[in-house]
């Protein structure tokens, strides 16, 4: 993402965060919330995909080897 768009959207989130959040701040105060909440937001997003990517596939290794048992113990073992 260039410089530009990431002003243009730091600005813009920064503006609704001081709205939401009820604080009155100066424009450059409020392009800096914006950028530095962009750029943190971004880093636990990445880090939370990577660990549910993770998971996921984990739990998907569970649910596999649960179906095998059960397909074992059902048509194979009787």
């Amino acid at each position: 993402m260039s410089v530009v768009a990431l002003i243009i959207i730091g600005a813009a989130a920064g503006f609704l965060a001081t709205r939401l959040m009820r604080i009155e701040a100066d424009i450059p105060t409020t392009m800096l919330i914006g950028i530095i909440g962009a750029l943190v937001g971004g880093l636990v997003l990445r880090t939370l995909l990577a660990v549910m990517g993770w998971l996921s596939g984990f739990v998907g290794a569970v649910l596999g080897a649960l179906l095998i048992i059960w397909l074992w113990q059902t048509y194979i073992r009787r």
